[in-house]
């Protein structure tokens, strides 16, 4: 992996590839106290950055070896990238994906003319199934993470990044097997042997972080994470000794996090990142320098409208603006108004109520009634649990349902 190489699918990738220009982040700055830029990978064609490792590598093929026909395995967005790399090369695709990959991934990879393959519940099972059927149908294998040619292809975003920012201090980038991380980190360690380059994983899934621990490559017992593009349980061998040279730290991302930071995407940035993509804008809060120029690549942001959904809901959760108290009231009229008085004069906003009847034989306290409210934040929804139980209820937070 040298110089010449990355400027060679620099150039290579220039005909696929969007300009994703670094968005300097004002919210993301202050609330760190660094000065943070975002590389939104999510915005290009394909929704990844897959698509530059994918594209360089096949143009480093043989005509014969292209002519066999392309195989690979995919949570998704190297999926995406290689389908839409093999439609402009006119060979046919094979795509391996995991059967609990998003909808909207697996149609998207169909959409580019490849042919897909559900197999598996991670990655390393499709993977395997990929290896299979190359060696039974003759097929040309390009793995999404642990190939030099693709890691160079993906290290293309170093190269951006330098361009429009020559002195950034640190550099956040997603791993899951490591192909992305060895890519932007060898390189901008050849382009600035002084920048830090901190790798970012899910803690469900923190198979890089295991292994520089033990000094080799290792298998994580299961991979469990909202963030599967990143769900990997053995990160590459061949990549490997350029992680242990070349990354600085990694840091381990809880799935709680991840959708806070989405919460952050949207309505700071109005951006969709799926979880994978959101692991680096979740690591700053863990840096413990300050004033340093920081770039946070996102890596992708191909995320299908259930997950959208239930990671908005859970967010609003998460920040305490959506809530569900429960309150026993006495059996008798107007007493749901003195409740719902309370919640007015603190401005909190009904959503739901649920009114039971039958939960108990004491009139006194016959009705169970649930309550689901909207609240500014956390402050705003103590202040509204701590009114009612000054007006003589004992609201008891659930779980709510929306």
């Amino acid at each position: 992996m040298t110089l010449e190489k990355f400027e060679e699918a620099t150039e290579v990738v220039k005909k696929v590839i969007l300009k994703t220009k670094l968005i300097y982040s004002d919210c993301l700055s202050e609330q760190t106290g660094n000065k943070v830029y975002l590389k939104p990978e999510n915005m290009q064609f394909t929704g990844a950055y897959k698509v530059r490792g994918a594209y360089y590598k096949i143009s480093t093929l043989s005509k014969a070896e292209r002519a066999k026909g392309l195989i690979t395995a995919s949570a998704g967005n190297h999926a995406q990238g290689v389908a839409y790399a093999a439609k402009l090369y006119k060979v046919p695709a094979t795509i391996v994906m995991p059967t609990t990959t998003p909808l909207m991934k697996v149609n998207r990879t169909k959409s580019y003319g490849a042919n897909v393959v559900l197999y598996g519940d991670v990655y390393d099972e499709a993977c395997a199934k990929a290896y299979e059927l190359a060696e039974s149908e003759g097929l040309t294998f390009i793995h999404p993470f642990d190939d030099l040619d693709v890691a160079t292809g993906q290290g293309t975003i170093a190269m951006e990044i330098f361009k429009e920012l020559p002195t950034v201090d640190y550099i956040l980038v997603p791993i899951g097997g490591g192909g992305l991380a060895t890519g932007v980190s060898t390189l901008a360690k050849l382009l600035n042997p002084n920048v830090k380059v901190i790798g970012v994983e899910p803690a469900g899934a923190s198979c890089m972080k295991a292994s520089l621990k033990d000094g080799k490559v290792v298998t994580l017992p299961s991979a469990s994470t909202i963030a599967d593009g990143t769900a990997v349980k053995t990160p590459g061998s061949k990549i490997f000794p350029y992680i242990q040279k070349n990354i600085d730290d990694i840091i381990a991302i809880e799935d709680e996090e991840l959708i806070v930071a989405f919460l952050d995407m949207v309505e700071n940035h109005k951006m969709v990142v799926e979880n994978s993509g959101l692991l680096t804008v979740a690591a700053l809060k863990h840096l413990n320098f300050k004033g340093k120029k920081v770039v946070s690549i996102l890596s992708g942001g191909n995320m299908d409208i259930i997950t959208m959904s239930s990671t908005l809901q859970h967010g609003l959760i998460e920040r305490g603006r959506i809530f569900t108290v429960s309150v026993l009231l006495p059996d008798k009229p107007g007493e749901l108004v003195k409740v719902s008085n309370v919640i007015a004069n603190e401005q909190g906003n009904v959503v739901k109520l649920e009114h039971n009847q039958f939960v108990s034989i004491n009139r006194n306290a016959a009705v169970e009634l649930k309550i689901t409210l909207e609240s500014f934040g956390n402050e705003h929804k103590e202040q509204i649990i701590k009114a009612l139980e000054d007006n003589g209820y004992r609201p008891r937070l659930v779980q709510p349902v929306l």
